[in-house]
């Protein structure tokens, strides 16, 4: 296991000198082995164990936070202050934790979740979630950004948590208050990139190169000179959650970013470290890994060659499921048009995997071994941030689908042997936006932010006139949850469609059943039905808005298990009525 830096210790290898500066106090830092600056221990003990503090390098008299810093209780351009996270009383001491397959994860931001946008407030909503039936709180990002409101993926410090949002106290009561209900916790992290203001990194070390860049900037430098520590500082990062947040599973953003040319892959050695930790500590650590590369070797084992993360995110399932339910085929969704792909993709877990992208315009992917891979590996969904947020107007499924196409969407999620996840206010249909929002105080930054975003998605075909300003704070406080939707007739039907059919899903071991033989799918692309086969159970779909037949799959007697819209069985086939669904077994 890795060792924790001291106190007052910060890592600047390109300084010939740092001094520390506490109050109204400043130290000389002692330089040591690897381009350490330590505090004498006898001088750190001076001080108590909550205080402001923060680094002077070289000739400059600005004081710099902290790169390990845990709380910026005035932003990321303010001190640090010392936090202990062993001074929280845990409660969660019967927690054994929860592996991943099997479960269902609910993707939330925590300033959009609540009017009050807190971890605290967060806390008064997890007895929904427990009603609901999901196992595990996704978190998007809440490490330190500039500004007061964020999606997230500005951050700049990465091991302190958002001021606005409570700070590190508020993050280990909200992980408390989940393990007493029995929900996991997994955190998003975003170790690829740094975002645009109050990233001092490179000030103290070669955090970053100059051999290559991504859309948010330059590459981290993961295998150039001095790159040990930076890789050390995204490994101990990620066990930071785990350890001391008592964390259960870490999504890695956008690992495709991660520009890693050595022999052992940094997506290997947290892996491997993660294994340590969850060995140690005597519970599953997840790691989820989003990316664009349809490559399985990220979610096979290391005996077997791969890098040994638990799952990664699958997006072909998304684009295949709304695709035929939008009728969208612009942009990346151009490839999955008919319901043929969707067989492909329930069937083989990736529909590009080695045939040609005509987004990309190039061949991508590989095929996933099913005989040795478990479903479980791929987390699936029908809406998240991403897709969400990445939209002109951040506008839902639910602004575009009818109310019986939304229930086609739970029930492909849920019900495919895959890992699902919901995205906050999906599972009543939220009406409410979910848009891209900033706050930078900068105007410049503001500006240039609004227009690369635009610049970003020109090849979907969106008007730029529907694209809220992200500055605006109108579009955070539209984007933020309406709870009071919850007693609307529509609203109310659609949460009980998906308790529903995560009832049916904890009920029957066939839709957890992570074995990819034992699943199939089959489709009448032209009539416009759809068929899931998991086991001896079979789930019924019709696309269209008007009445289908369908054969019933097998000769046997059929009982229903659950019905949505106008279905019957009869005789040999089943009729389906506009967007209906049934479950049979």
């Amino acid at each position: 296991m890795r060792t924790v830096p001291d106190r007052f210790e910060v890592w600047a290898p390109h300084a010939r000198r740092v001094r520390l500066a506490v109050g109204t106090d400043v130290h000389d830092l002692t330089p040591g082995a690897g381009g350490w600056f330590r505090l004498a221990p006898a001088i750190a003990a001076r001080y108590p164990a909550e205080v402001d503090y923060g680094y002077l390098l070289d000739d400059d008299e600005t004081v710099r936070p902290d790169p390990r810093s845990r709380w910026q209780p005035d932003g990321v351009h303010g001190w640090s202050r010392t936090f202990d996270p062993a001074a929280h009383a845990w409660g969660d001491g019967g927690w054994t934790g929860r592996q991943l397959a099997g479960g269902v994860i609910y993707e939330l931001h925590i300033g959009t979740f609540t009017p009050a946008g807190t971890l605290d407030s967060a806390i008064e909503r997890l007895d929904h979630l427990v009603d609901l039936g999901v196992d595990f709180v996704e978190l998007l990002p809440v490490n330190a950004f500039n500004g007061t409101h964020n999606w997230g993926y500005d951050g700049v410090l990465w091991y302190a948590v958002h001021h606005t949002y409570g700070g590190p106290a508020a993050y280990q009561r909200f992980v408390d208050a989940c393990h007493q209900r029995g929900l996991g916790v997994i955190q998003d992290v975003v170790h690829n990139h740094l975002g645009p203001s109050g990233n001092y990194l490179p000030l103290f070390g070669p955090y970053l190169t100059d051999a290559g860049h991504s859309t948010w900037g330059a590459h981290l430098n993961l295998d150039g000179p001095d790159s040990d520590q930076v890789r050390a500082h995204i490994v101990d990062n990620a066990v930071m959650w785990l350890r001391d947040m008592h964390v259960d599973g870490l999504r890695l953003d956008a690992v495709h970013a991660l520009v890693d040319h050595t022999a052992v892959h940094l997506l290997e050695e947290l892996a491997v470290e993660v294994d340590a930790l969850s060995a140690h500590l005597g519970r599953p650590l997840s790691l989820i890994a989003e990316s664009d590369l349809n490559d399985p070797r990220l979610i096979t084992s290391p005996e077997a060659g791969g890098y040994g993360l638990t799952a990664q995110w699958s997006d072909d399932f998304h684009h295949a499921v709304i695709t035929n339910l939008t009728g969208d085929t612009t942009g990346w969704f151009a490839d999955f048009a008919g319901l043929d792909a969707l067989v492909k993709v329930v069937g083989d877990g990736f529909f590009h995997d080695g045939g040609v992208s005509t987004f990309r315009g190039r061949r991508h992917g590989r095929p996933i071994e099913r005989h040795t891979t478990p479903r479980s590996r791929l987390v699936v969904c029908t809406a998240n941030h991403d897709q969400v947020g990445n939209r002109a107007d951040g506008s839902r499924p639910s602004s575009r689908l009818a109310p019986g196409q939304l229930a086609i969407a739970a029930t492909l999620c849920l019900l495919t042997p895959y890992t699902p996840m919901l995205f906050m206010g999906e599972e009543w249909g939220a009406a409410t936006p979910w848009a891209f929002f900033t706050s930078h105080p900068e105007p410049e930054l503001g500006r240039q932010t609004a227009e690369g975003r635009l610049a970003e998605f020109t090849r979907m075909d969106w008007d730029p006139a529907s694209v809220p300003d992200p500055q605006d704070p109108a579009t955070f406080t539209s984007s933020k949850l309406d709870w009071s939707e919850l007693s609307g007739d529509g609203h109310a039907a659609m949460l009980q469609h998906h308790k529903d059919l995560l009832a049916l899903r904890r009920s029957h071991t066939e839709f957890t059943d992570p074995r990819f033989p034992a699943t199939d799918a089959i489709a009448d692309a032209q009539a416009g039905w759809f068929r899931l086969d998991v086991g001896r159970l079979h789930v019924m779909i019709n696309f269209t808005d008007t009445e289908v037949v369908a054969p019933l799959p097998g000769t046997d007697a059929e009982t229903v298990l659950y019905a949505h819209g106008d279905a019957e069985v009869g005789g040999d086939d089943v009729r389906l009525g506009p967007y209906a669904q049934l479950v049979l077994s």
